[in-house]
């Protein structure tokens, strides 16, 4: 199956807040309106409909330098990083295709 590729590029943020504006720009396209920068409104995105890829679409997302990602969003809340968090939220989306590099 031939997917749509999508990027986050990890060396363009180094926050929770900063990763919010990536994610808006690598998701969403042509929209009248800001999204939610929280957990909650990262899942829908991921599940599309916002002018990137249709709601269900498969899609392979690549987290380029996650590496740098990981130490950026290393702060721990509920028992996992911030960033362990978005992976597992990545993770459970089953139309997504993940892959850390």
């Amino acid at each position: 199956m031939n997917r749509k590729t999508i990027l986050i590029e990890g060396d363009n943020f180094s926050t929770l807040e900063s990763f919010y504006i990536e994610i808006d720009r690598v998701l969403t396209k042509d929209l009248n309106w800001k999204t939610g920068h929280n957990l909650n409104a990262f899942n829908d995105l991921l599940r599309g409909g916002f002018g990137v890829h249709e709601y269900g679409e498969p899609i392979k997302l690549i987290w380029q330098n996650s590496a740098k990602s990981k130490t950026d969003l290393s702060a721990i809340e509920s028992g996992l990083t911030i960033y362990q968090t978005l992976v597992e939220i990545i993770k459970d989306q089953l139309q997504i295709e993940f892959i850390e590099n």
